[in-house]
């Protein structure tokens, strides 16, 4: 007779070949070309510089700053017009952020009156202490105090590098700071401002949607800009399914490993050359692969933004390229579409790559940055000190 314990043999061939295919499946190359880190081994970063936009390679000459190995930072702020402070905060679950503040200053190093204050959120394996300060400096030299914090697993701060299993709670982290800054005695009666780029954006808008759902009273935030947001990934940069499925029946185990293809993300976002290299010299920059928990979460958020989209009610500029390879410019036309707000403004570059302000030559960069000025001054005049309500008084503008 037939044993009643025996395993189905469609359970004996899973169990049989299952282990022999991941092992296979994870040693597959990745994006660059090299076999991926094998499952049972630390996760490791790539030293070598990106593939350039062209295909060339990307000299990364180390120097101790983006600007070079002199001046010294105290003295290259001032030369900016602005004053920068940095500083660890620890976040409601204990965990460290890094944070920086830039801040207009008179030649003579004299604090100036400041407009409002603007925070900033990086994006995807970056931080806030190299080329990314440009912008802030940019916002700080137009009169208004900038904050910044390098997101969990990034730059300075507490985790695991480029590990983003819970995104709500990456942007919670910065959301704790943020909040704690803004309801600081100089800054609660002034006009204040989300900005993030990239992946930045999407956790600036999990950030306003916390803030919108969870604090009493009226949402803190005056208005969002945008820099290329992540809300919609192009079919070439989504995680293959097979490979997440085939990750998940480690059931977590999986997570962290760093073995997803990149699909050449660097090439795709930095059009300049010049600063192709500098922010290949980035210290902190991760290299290593994407991790497979990182491209799981991204992928689910994104779907969940969208699905949100109609719960955004506050003011917001967008901006994305038109050749961005690397978020989809459908992320700021949908946006811009399903918002509530009645003050909502999109800009589509022509020709122009994912980093916007970073990675474009520089005519490209002031442009956007013109743009990015003209949008929150005029807010900061509307508006004044006070959180407008949704919907109030205000037109939209659509793409140009």
């Amino acid at each position: 007779p037939e044993n009643p314990r025996r395993i189905p043999p469609p359970i004996q061939f899973l169990r049989g070949t299952l282990p022999f295919a991941l092992s296979i499946f994870v040693a597959l190359p990745t994006a660059d070309g090299n076999a991926a880190a094998a499952p049972n081994m630390p996760p490791s970063e790539d030293p070598r510089a990106p593939e350039a936009p062209e295909g060339g390679k990307a000299t990364a000459t180390a120097t101790k700053y983006f600007w070079g190995d002199t001046p010294e930072e105290e003295e290259y702020y001032a030369s900016q017009g602005v004053h920068n402070r940095q500083s660890y905060f620890t976040t409601p679950t204990g965990l460290r952020l890094f944070t920086q503040s830039f801040e207009p200053v008179s030649p003579a190093g004299d604090p100036l009156p400041v407009k409002a204050s603007v925070y900033m959120t990086h994006g995807y394996g970056s931080d806030t202490g190299w080329l990314f300060q440009k912008i802030a400096i940019s916002f700080a030299q137009w009169g208004y105090a900038v904050f910044c914090a390098d997101l969990l697993g990034h730059g300075r701060s507490d985790g695991l590098r480029c590990y983003l299993g819970d995104m709500e709670g990456v942007a919670a982290a910065s959301l704790s700071f943020f909040l704690h800054t803004r309801r600081g005695e100089a800054l609660r009666e002034l006009p204040a401002f989300l900005f993030g780029e990239s992946m930045g954006g999407a956790a600036t808008i999990l950030m306003y949607l916390q803030s919108k759902g969870d604090l009493p009273g009226a949402c803190p935030w005056t208005g969002l800009i945008f820099s290329a947001p992540l809300f919609v990934m192009p079919e070439d940069m989504k995680p293959s399914r097979w490979r997440l499925f085939l990750y998940g029946l480690l059931f977590g185990a999986a997570d962290t490993w760093a073995t997803m293809p990149d699909n050449k993300m660097v090439g795709k976002a930095i059009k300049d050359p010049d600063r192709l290299r500098v922010i290949a010299s980035n210290p902190r920059r991760y290299t290593g692969s994407p991790r497979v928990g990182t491209m799981r979460e991204l992928a689910r958020v994104c779907g969940y933004i969208q699905a949100r989209f109609g719960d955004v009610e506050a003011p917001f500029l967008t901006a994305h390229g038109t050749d961005d390879g690397v978020t989809s410019p459908a992320s700021s036309t949908l946006l811009y579409e399903r918002a509530a707000s009645a003050d909502k403004t999109v800009k589509l570059y022509e020709c122009m790559y994912h980093s916007l302000i970073q990675g474009e030559p520089e005519e490209n960069s002031r442009r956007v940055l013109a743009d990015m000025r003209a949008w929150i001054d005029d807010r900061v005049r509307r508006y004044g000190g006070a959180v407008q309500p949704c919907g109030q008084d205000a037109a939209a503008t659509a793409p140009v």
